[in-house]
């Protein structure tokens, strides 16, 4: 039986998330939870092995800084603290933190202190790590000793008797050398975890769940045609067959003949009821006067539900579940659990339902990362088209043209998209890259096209390289490709006479623009 082995306290660091996916992709299950946890709680997970303190933006020496309950550090089990948790354990057992005369924020050489010490096992010395950090640990607790430093900073220390650790670098981000190792030898020779969180055991575990808590009743699910309703749907559908009803919505902010390519797919892969609702005009209706970013993702996100509801309560009479496809990131970052970090953006499929709806909720893979999904989805037998698709935001186009959202824009937009992303795949360039997508500015420029003076839209292609999302790099696509994908876009397209290609990295930006 697969039981949770690791778990992550989380005090508000936006790669909290990382640290899990870090030890699942080891196959060992981790869970986020809530730093408020007590040591009562820790009996919820029978097959704990080890527990990790996660960063977080705060300092430890404000008043209403975040803590611990100290009984959880000194329960028994392995505890790493990371950045934050490193100065929250110096912080509990007597130790000093300070503001940094030198802060570090990006790469710093890590000068092993103790190379005997299980955390560093097969580490080389003198290895970059991510810093990013305002405070650093100035006098070193009782009963800790120094296994690492950096020039600035006393890197990583231990408790002298105890498995207590902690490391004021982020071994989970990708700019860490061998700092998936040195997790690794947390999990495994530390807290000698097992590997037991494989994808095929859960789907066998997930369907015989459905079954249990749907019997004969009959379920509804909104359909998106992305990665992660199209799983939770197959799954549902493995597990109850024609119980389940999908209702896809078009909101008018889709990609170019998606709502056409989604039924047609689903009706030629999958034995499924789906139903779709037409709501383009709603959407752009309320759309009208709306620029802000957050203001137009949970005016989409209240739209989309009320459709929803409209077309789910027409069916209540046969339907008691709701199923949705919401998976683990988009609890974490609507911090529907209480967690300390911050909300990054509304997710219109975490915590947004009507609590007078009248169903009972179905989240089948709300425990998975993206890339879990994924795996589960070629499990299950889903094309590798669907499961391949780049990740495509929940407020669609809503949010890639920037501004006010108009139909005409969006029809702009379409054709762009379109010819860029059909491009990359007829240069086997689209599973190359992590994500690839067009945003139309709100800004017109001054163009010559056929001698004629032209005053039209600015499009920017966007295309990212990354393992993780956390971070991205813009890809270095070849210039002839580009040189090509805009020669066509000018020409094809009405109401664009400027491409910019975006070369920004995350962070300072993000892969969206808005």
């Amino acid at each position: 039986m697969q039981q949770t082995q690791i778990i992550i306290l989380d005090f508000g660091s936006q790669y909290t998330q990382l640290l899990a996916r870090r030890i699942r992709e080891q196959n060992v299950l981790a869970e986020v939870v809530d730093f408020n946890i007590t040591k009562a709680d820790l009996d919820n997970y029978p097959n704990l092995k080890g527990i990790i303190l996660s960063g977080g933006p705060a300092s430890v020496y404000e008043q209403d800084a975040y803590t611990v309950d100290k009984e959880i550090l000194e329960a028994g089990y392995p505890v790493l603290g990371v950045c934050y948790g490193l100065q929250l354990i110096t912080h509990l057992f007597g130790g000093t933190v300070e503001a940094a005369t030198k802060q570090e924020f990006g790469k710093a050489q890590l000068i092993i202190d103790d190379a005997t010490n299980l955390l560093f096992a097969e580490i080389p010395n003198h290895k970059n790590v991510w810093m990013s950090h305002a405070d650093h640990l100035t006098v070193i607790p009782k009963d800790f000793y120094q296994i690492a430093h950096s020039e600035n900073s006393i890197a990583a220390i231990k408790h002298q008797t105890q498995e207590i650790y902690g490391i004021q670098f982020h071994a989970e981000v990708t700019h860490s050398e061998f700092g998936a190792e040195m997790l690794n030898n947390f999990v495994f020779k530390i807290a000698q975890a097992q590997k037991d969180w494989y994808m095929a055991t859960f789907i066998e575990k997930a369907i015989a769940d459905i079954k249990t808590k749907v019997g004969t009743d009959k379920v509804i699910l909104g359909l998106s045609g992305g990665v992660d309703s199209s799983v939770a749907a197959t799954l549902i559908s493995k597990a109850i067959g024609k119980q389940l009803t999908c209702i896809f919505v078009d909101t008018g902010l889709l990609r170019k003949n998606e709502g056409s390519q989604v039924m047609e797919t689903y009706t030629k892969n999958f034995d499924m009821n789906i139903k779709m609702v037409d709501a383009s005009e709603l959407f752009y209706k309320n759309l009208r006067g709306i620029s802000e970013p957050e203001a137009k993702r949970k005016m989409i996100g209240k739209l989309f539900i009320d459709v929803f509801t409209e077309e789910a309560r027409k069916m209540s009479r046969d339907a008691k579940w709701l199923a949705q496809g919401t998976i683990y990131p988009d609890v974490i970052e609507s911090s529907k659990q209480g967690h300390s970090s911050k909300t990054i953006k509304s997710h219109h499929n975490v915590g947004g339902l009507p609590e007078d709806l009248g169903f009972e909720l179905l989240e089948p893979i709300r425990d998975l990362f993206k890339d879990e999904v994924r795996k589960v989805g070629r499990e299950l037998g889903i094309p590798d088209k669907m499961i391949d698709r780049h990740p495509f935001p929940g407020p669609g186009l809503g949010i890639r043209v920037i501004g006010e959202v108009t139909k005409e824009k969006c029809d702009i937009l379409r054709e762009v998209d379109d010819i860029f992303i059909s491009a990359l795949h007829e240069a086997n360039l689209y599973t190359q890259v992590q994500q690839a997508h067009v945003v139309l500015l709100p800004v017109k420029t001054v163009g010559v096209m056929g001698d004629n003076r032209t005053y039209e839209y600015v499009a920017a292609l966007r295309s990212v390289d990354t393992v993780d999302f956390m971070t991205a790099t813009a890809t270095h696509l070849p210039w002839d490709f580009i040189d090509n994908v805009v020669n066509k876009i000018i020409n094809e397209v009405k109401h664009v006479n400027r491409i910019v290609y975006d070369v920004t990295s995350k962070p300072p930006g993000t892969i969206e623009w808005e």
